[in-house]
């Protein structure tokens, strides 16, 4: 029998991180912990914020038919879309088999794809990239920055990130979020927050006019570095796109569970 442990992990770091997101966005936010479905919910434009996953350990098909279909109930209920995020692994193989068929029949349609991660891989050297400058995210026409490179990067309206981040004091003064710099004008960004003893990464984004530079994961460095200097943290997780999953290796993660996006299927079409 495989080990569990890293991506129950992943699917409880998630529920810890994305509560303090979203009811930083929302003082309302749906944070419910629901039978097998954790609901945070911010119901705003930034469709991240906007997240069910389904936590359940060893669901077997029948069991996930009924979660998958009480999420696309959730997710119908609410103004604004977002996505439910299943953690593969944490599936028993039959209904890791019928996944595919099941999102469908309760309405789900499937987004994209992202692995869950961790290391005990701090503290790191500090970073340095040649063609960068690193600066904190400390006032709002940074975080602004900050959440335009996500949209560029996601393929956003710029107004549906600011949305996101936008004014957000949690952002400004607990998490440790940088920006890279290349001759002055920001084109890369990551962030790590502490959460139940362990630095969670979090969005992570880099222009697209300057991918495949190193820079994504050069400021994913410096915000471990500092995130570990501050907290004493020695551990840290995040959950990568496919993009960013090769990257992530290279500082001292390791894959745990594959991660899969799904959002209402009318929405998708």
């Amino acid at each position: 029998m495989r080990d569990l442990a890293e991506s129950v992990e992943s699917m409880e770091q998630l529920a810890a991180v994305w509560r303090v997101m979203v009811l930083d966005r929302n003082p309302r936010a749906d944070v419910r912990d629901l039978p097998g479905i954790a609901v945070r919910w911010a119901d705003r434009r930034f469709a991240f914020w906007n997240c069910l996953t389904l936590t359940d350990v060893g669901a077997d098909a029948g069991l996930l038919k009924q979660r998958l279909n009480g999420a696309a109930e959730i997710m119908r209920s609410k103004s604004h879309p977002g996505f439910l995020w299943v953690f593969e692994d944490l599936l028993e193989d039959p209904a890791r088999a019928v996944l595919g068929e099941a999102a469908g029949e309760a309405g789900l349609a499937y987004a994209f794809p992202g692995t869950g991660m961790a290391g005990d891989l701090l503290p790191i050297p500090e970073p340095a990239h040649p063609e960068l400058t690193f600066v904190r995210v400390t006032d709002d026409a940074l975080l602004t920055a900050y959440a335009d490179l996500n949209s560029r990067a996601y393929g956003f309206p710029l107004e549906d990130g600011r949305d996101g981040l936008a004014g957000s004091s949690l952002w400004k003064n607990d998490v440790f979020a940088y920006l890279g710099l290349r001759d002055g004008v920001p084109v890369t960004c990551a962030a790590t927050v502490e959460a139940d003893g362990r630095l969670f990464v979090v969005l992570v984004a880099t222009d697209p006019a300057w991918e495949r530079r190193g820079y994504g994961e050069a400021v994913t460095r410096k915000a471990l570095y500092e995130g570990a200097r501050a907290t004493g943290l020695t551990r840290a997780t995040l959950h990568a796109t496919a993009a960013g999953a090769p990257v992530y290796p290279r500082i001292g993660f390791r894959p745990n569970s594959p991660i899969g996006f799904y959002s209402l299927a009318d929405l998708a079409d």
